[in-house]
């Protein structure tokens, strides 16, 4: 069986870091596409990204149908907002309901919250085995060193 990796990229931060897992295992990949469009620039930006994360919302994924049962691993992406998971993460998750799957979780963010955000994505998928997370500060900004540790991250998951 296969890993897959899945992730919502808002600025392409998160984008990056999981084209570089995926060459390193091999996997196939999935960027979440939704038919909600946030606001891209300025303090809207970060307004309706939280307030998506505080009122619990699951904008409708654009995606096809994942069988996600050719995927015994699967890596899951998300940008943190407001110390948590994406919105479109959110709708995977409650579309998807993984059970039995090996998760290795990573996120990028801008400061701080990865933990949180960990914390609150493995209480939303109990069932499942972590093998793994790790958080990317500004992995565009930081990519030389985002993508090497992309690299060893994703290698040392390969035994475990």
């Amino acid at each position: 069986m296969g890993a897959l990796v899945i992730y919502f990229s808002f600025d392409g931060n998160t984008k990056l870091i999981a084209e570089k897992i995926t060459e390193t295992i091999n996997a196939d990949i999935i960027e979440l596409k939704t038919s909600k469009r946030y606001p891209t620039e300025g303090f809207s930006k970060f307004f309706w990204g939280g307030k998506s994360v505080v009122f619990g919302e699951k904008p409708k994924l654009t995606n096809d149908r994942i069988d996600l049962n050719r995927y015994e691993t699967i890596y899951i992406g998300t940008p943190v907002w407001a110390g948590s998971y994406t919105p479109p993460i959110k709708s995977f998750i409650s579309q998807y309901k993984l059970q039995g799957k090996r998760i290795a979780l990573f996120a990028s963010h801008g400061g701080n919250g990865a933990e949180k955000c960990f914390a609150k994505l493995k209480a939303a998928l109990p069932g499942n085995k972590f093998t793994g997370e790790t958080a990317f500060l500004e992995p565009k900004e930081n990519s030389e060193e985002s993508l090497s540790k992309a690299d060893k991250w994703a290698t040392d998951l390969l035994t475990v």
